[in-house]
């Protein structure tokens, strides 16, 4: 069996008159994150783990931020790509863990609605998947309320 790791990371300044999407999930916030797409953060790191473990580059480099085809764009639609790129290439997810570092909004109560939609996209059981969030002890631009960061690993089996 053949095993792949990747890690992904990204960050995105909070803007006002935006809709904060954490994991595919619209947060009730204040503020949203500013992006060329929807600025999922969560989900923008999780595709670039998952691209990563297949040595197929990065987020920008499949959906670039100067192509007007993704003003806009809906990360759910970027992840089920990747999902497609990562069978075409005879690869199963295994898992993902993401971790949303954000000083506010508490997401506790969005969780279970995150994991649920992503494991509908990944097509992996919801077992699979976790999401956790924390805070930066007010330290950093996280800690600012600047904004938000997220960190994501994932496993890929090519049975």
């Amino acid at each position: 069996m053949d095993i792949r790791i990747g890690n992904g990371y990204d960050v995105h300044r909070f803007a006002e008159n935006r809709e904060l999407w954490l994991c595919g999930v619209k947060v009730d916030h204040t503020l949203g994150l500013l992006g060329h797409s929807d600025a999922d953060v969560a989900i923008h790191a999780l595709c670039d783990a998952l691209l990563g473990a297949l040595s197929l580059r990065d987020i920008g480099y499949h959906f670039p931020d100067t192509d007007p085809a993704y003003k806009g764009a809906d990360s759910r639609v970027l992840l089920a790509r990747v999902v497609e790129m990562i069978h075409q290439r005879g690869y199963e997810i295994s898992n993902a863990d993401i971790t949303i570092i954000a000083q506010r909004p508490k997401l506790l109560p969005y969780i279970p609605q995150m994991i649920d939609t992503l494991a509908s996209i990944m097509h992996i059981a919801s077992d699979r998947i976790s999401v956790k969030a924390t805070t930066s002890e007010r330290l950093g631009f996280t800690g600012r309320e600047e904004g938000i960061a997220a960190q994501a690993s994932a496993l890929l089996i090519h049975p």
